[in-house]
């Protein structure tokens, strides 16, 4: 393989890591890479993603040698700025802004920068989040604070039980049965009036709203491997949440 080729394989795989890890759609992440490919004159590229892996194969300009890389991702979150700045480094590639050093180094800033907020921020969020749901639910606002509690503290527990159990079904599952054990319980104090709608306002920062979506629109763009992976790990969040909930109502 020749350096050139070599190089160009880097740059495009770092783009769709990038992106597969900061939650892109899988066919956004194949486009992405292909025109970066292109925009450098190389052609009969191809780009094959899945949730956890991609594979790229190309054919260099000078070369007659078709090159296939593949990487394994075992890590996913949620940092759209990040794909906006990939799809940023995309768009100045096509149109010839930068050269192929340039851009690879672009892109390694964006992948050693570190956009999110301080968890405390998180936590603050997540509950205020969780108070605005219960009165979109049309729940009460004297409700409004006991959701707001319930809502930050079970953030609170998923985030850092997760640090201690790295199987995020369990942590989900831990994180709504708290949810929905302070719920029940403040309620009973009088603190609290409609136990369904803190419910529901707290467990929604949980709700993998952007992989729902996500599979939903791979689903549309003809990748069923893809959708169909992200919507089972939609499911399985779902489960979790469902379960934590289920034995609390079980046990009051």
């Amino acid at each position: 393989m020749d350096t050139r080729t070599h190089e160009m394989m880097k740059v495009c795989l770092l783009a769709g890591k990038i992106m597969l890890k900061s939650g892109a759609e899988t066919y956004r992440v194949e486009d992405t890479m292909i025109r970066i490919a292109e925009a450098y004159r190389f052609d009969k590229v191809h780009a094959f993603v899945t949730p956890t892996a991609i594979i790229l194969s190309i054919e260099g300009s000078h070369s007659q040698i078709e090159e296939t890389k593949f990487i394994r991702i075992t890590k996913r979150s949620i940092d759209l700025h990040k794909v906006s700045l990939v799809n940023e480094v995309s768009r100045k590639v096509s149109e010839s802004v930068l050269t192929l050093e340039e851009a690879g180094q672009e892109l390694r800033e964006v992948e050693k920068a570190d956009f999110n907020f301080p968890i405390g921020w998180q936590i603050v969020a997540a509950a205020f989040v969780s108070g605005c749901f219960l009165i979109m639910f049309q729940g009460m606002w004297r409700d409004f604070i006991p959701a707001f509690i319930t809502g930050g503290i079970g953030y609170f527990i998923f985030i850092y039980f997760h640090r201690f159990v790295q199987v995020k079904f369990f942590s989900e599952v831990f994180a709504s049965f708290i949810i929905g054990l302070i719920a029940v319980v403040m309620v009973r104090l009088g603190v609290g009036e409609e136990v369904d709608k803190i419910i529901i306002g707290a467990v929604m920062p949980l709700v993998p709203g952007v992989l729902i979506t996500n599979a939903v629109r791979d689903l549309m763009a003809g990748h069923l491997i893809s959708g169909l992976s992200r919507g089972a790990e939609a499911f399985l969040t779902a489960t979790a949440i469902g379960t934590g909930i289920a034995v609390v109502i079980t046990i009051f």
